[in-house]
């Protein structure tokens, strides 16, 4: 797997855990508000991880 389809896999996967954070948070009817900071920081931390992976694509000589 490329550099780049790793980037866009944990993009995704940061977006899933956002999405997740969301619903926990706005539907009362689950009545989980300590769920959306788990799933927050894990979108948080997926995010980072983005981060990471572009930070070394841009290191990584061309070729």
């Amino acid at each position: 797997m490329k550099l780049n389809e790793e980037l866009w896999l944990v993009v995704v996967i940061a977006a899933v855990w956002a999405v997740l954070a969301a619903v926990y948070a706005l539907v009362p009817s689950l009545g989980m508000p300590g769920y959306v900071r788990v799933w927050g920081g894990g979108a948080v931390l997926f995010l980072m991880l983005a981060g990471v992976l572009v930070a070394v694509g841009r290191k990584a000589p061309r070729g």
